[in-house]
């Protein structure tokens, strides 16, 4: 009969989500990374790597092939590719990576900007499955069975002090923490208040410079910020169910030329730059581009000259 190892089906326990860290004697705080959610497949110097749609990655990644070698015994187990730059685990990149299909280009890649899995779970060891035993005894055996090296590494984590490690991951800039029960039993493919993501959220202020009409009635802001005096792009947002924010943008005098250029083109309804809206997101990329943005709602307490463009480090 097969087993989990063997069916190679898996799909990986979900988290929750809420707004504030917290501390806690009943939990374990780790980083949560700018990742490849994935579960590897590791049995006599074969590695097989799967997505979360268990779809096939080893040769997405083949710089992981060896990671084998790491590994002291036959397992499962489950964690996140990361790419990382400047020290910190970095979303865009491992985002190209994950969207290469050009076997030259891939192995270019993988010699130049190599990616790395950071475990932070394991499911099965030998021939036993141990999704019942509780989370810290089996980080305690993925500890003990993993040597870590450039390619494969255990996730660190504390106990009690998650409020001290968002703040920390916070002010790294990092994508924020995951808040998981000690004794949590693992599910599959279960969403579970035993994990809990906590996520780095932060929000700028835009000029909103025109909108699109979507289908379902949903309106996607143009939004724009100056620089040295000239307005320029900084994306897009989709505005919430609020039709008082809508009837706002309404009320602006519509113009006839771009005020800058825009993947929209002809869709695009460009205004007078006169509003300012308040836009949360994860982060920014070294381009600007920000990640997750949500619209928070109209200011009519600041100026559209007052919102400029702001450097990333």
């Amino acid at each position: 009969m097969k087993d989990i190892f063997d069916k190679k089906d898996i799909k990986p326990m979900l988290l929750t989500e809420r707004n504030e860290s917290f501390n806690s004697p009943d939990y374990l705080y780790e980083l949560k990374l700018d990742g490849i959610r994935t579960i590897i497949y590791v049995d006599k110097g074969n590695v097989e790597i799967r997505n979360k749609r268990n779809m096939r990655l080893n040769q997405t990644y083949p710089e992981l092939a060896d990671i084998c070698g790491q590994i002291k015994q036959k397992c499962i187990l489950d964690g996140e590719i990361i790419a990382v730059k400047d020290g910190k685990p970095d979303f865009y990149a491992i985002q190209k990576r994950s969207m290469m299909t050009n076997k030259t280009k891939i192995e270019f890649a993988s010699k130049m900007y190599p990616v790395s899995f950071s475990a932070f779970d394991i499911l099965y060891i030998g021939s036993e499955q141990i999704t019942d035993k509780p989370l810290v005894e089996r980080k305690q055996i993925l500890s003990e069975n993993i040597v870590e090296n450039e390619k494969i590494i255990v996730s660190r984590y504390v106990f009690e002090k998650g409020v001290e490690l968002y703040n920390a991951a916070a002010a790294q800039n990092l994508e924020g923490i995951v808040a998981k029960k000690k004794d949590s039993k693992y599910y599959f493919g279960k969403r579970s208040k035993d994990w809990i993501k906590i996520k780095n959220l932060q929000d700028d202020d835009y000029v909103i410079c025109g909108y699109v009409m979507k289908p379902g009635n949903k309106v996607s802001l143009i939004l724009g910020a100056y620089n040295e005096g000239a307005l320029v792009r900084q994306g897009h947002v989709t505005m919430g169910v609020s039709r008082d924010d809508f009837n706002k943008v309404l009320s602006v005098n519509r113009i006839g030329k771009p005020l800058f250029d825009d993947p929209s083109g002809d869709e695009a309804i460009w205004i007078e730059p006169v509003l300012v809206c308040t836009v949360q997101y994860m982060m920014k990329s070294e381009h600007g581009h920000m990640r997750q943005p949500v619209f928070k709602g109209i200011r009519d307490d600041k100026d559209p000259g007052q919102c400029v463009v702001k450097v990333t480090e």
